[in-house]
């Protein structure tokens, strides 16, 4: 798992979504707009999300990545569009917001992928500028992206998702320092519910299991290394991005209206928590 940054953060309007059943999203798409920031696993959000109806816009701290998922993503027919955004850079997060405003007009979603990852190995071993990175973007700045978000959020009722991971629960030796920012971030979710709530914000998180993305490519990539973790998972295969596009997507609907502060594991059962 080395250091990647690729689609990170959504954002989005949930105004048409209420009038919609989540049952069958595809076939009855709800209308949506957000924009996104992450790895193939935001991917997947922003292509779920485009599908049920949403404009989007994509966002990646390299241009070249924004320009390859809005033309796959309009090659698709869906209404995609993109900025370059590094969530590690202040004034770059407050144009993503800016921009999502202006393009879209409000925003209503906010789902925050965004993940580095500069140390495999032995969590003794890491330096601190590895550790200061780590946690400057998966912890840091998600939540002050958060924080410039909830004005725009909680207008007209809003929802916040974490992509954490359950690493957060049963921390992987080789990646000890991703792990324990995966649990400070659901450690924000706990911690932010009650306020966010009292802005008419619900606030959630999806802890992702085994995902085969180019992020996690280390645990899969060598046959033995992919084995021994295949073991431990009940389903016996890694995840798809879009396993996790999908229970996102539910937590930004109405139907999980009365869900809030809490971690969804989709990890084909693997030993996460009691």
């Amino acid at each position: 798992m080395g250091e990647y940054i690729a689609y990170e953060t959504i954002i989005a309007n949930r105004s048409v979504m209420r009038q919609h059943s989540f049952t069958n999203p595809i076939n009855k798409p709800y209308r949506k707009d957000y924009s996104i920031i992450g790895c193939s696993i935001g991917f997947a959000i922003a292509r779920r999300m485009a599908q049920e109806g949403a404009n989007v816009m994509v966002s990646s701290r390299k241009s070249e990545n924004v320009e390859k998922a809005v033309h796959q993503l309009q090659s698709e027919g869906l209404d995609v569009r993109g900025v370059k955004c590094h969530v590690g850079d202040p004034k770059q997060r407050t144009n993503l917001i800016t921009e999502t405003v202006k393009t879209f007009g409000q925003l209503d979603i906010l789902v925050l992928n965004a993940a580095v990852n500069p140390h495999v190995g032995e969590m003794l071993e890491i330096s601190e500028q590895q550790w200061d990175k780590i946690f400057d973007v998966n912890v840091k700045s998600s939540f002050f992206l958060l924080k410039d978000a909830v004005p725009h959020l909680e207008r007209n009722g809003g929802s916040i998702t974490f992509i954490t991971s359950v690493s957060a629960y049963v921390p992987y030796e080789l990646i000890g320092a991703y792990s324990v920012s995966k649990a400070a971030q659901i450690g924000m979710v706990k911690s932010l519910v009650v306020a966010c709530s009292k802005k008419n914000i619900r606030v959630n998180a999806v802890a992702a299991g085994l995902i085969k993305t180019s992020f996690s490519k280390v645990m899969w990539n060598n046959k033995s290394v992919a084995e021994s973790y295949l073991n431990s998972i009940p389903s016996g295969r890694f995840g798809l991005p879009e396993e996790i596009a999908t229970v996102t997507a539910f937590l930004a609907s109405d139907e999980a209206s009365y869900i809030l502060g809490e971690t969804i594991v989709v990890g084909g059962g693997i030993t996460s928590r009691f």
